[in-house]
């Protein structure tokens, strides 16, 4: 398993690349069970009111959240470049530039705890 973590605007957003022979989840709309690699992260944008708050940039925002849309892949390359571009992807839609978002990526194990 390997979590994809991206940071800016003094916060993070972290998803989820399920590795081969990993069980990825199964619910409506998750990926065919025999993709090698699957990507599951939330999805967000900024809205004018309602949604959750959290502060970016110094500045409350407010956000809403839509359902995980996970992905599957062939490779582990491909798994890991769409998890990063989902992850800027989703600070850019609360108005963070693409370039100010740090990524790491985490090999850990299933089941295991991470902060």
């Amino acid at each position: 398993m390997l979590l994809v973590r991206g940071h800016a605007g003094g916060t993070a957003l972290t998803g989820t690349v399920f590795e081969r022979g990993e069980s990825a989840p199964s619910y409506k709309g998750a990926p065919d069970e025999d993709a090698p690699y699957v990507w599951v992260c939330d999805e967000f944008y900024e809205v004018e009111s309602g949604g959750s708050e959290t502060e970016i940039d110094g500045t409350t925002k407010h956000v809403a959240f839509e359902s995980p849309m996970p992905r599957g892949f062939e490779t582990r390359e491909q798994a890991v470049e769409a998890a990063k571009a989902h992850v800027r992807t989703q600070f850019a839609r609360v108005g963070v530039a693409e370039s100010d978002v740090r990524i790491e990526v985490i090999k850990t194990e299933p089941g295991s705890e991470q902060s």
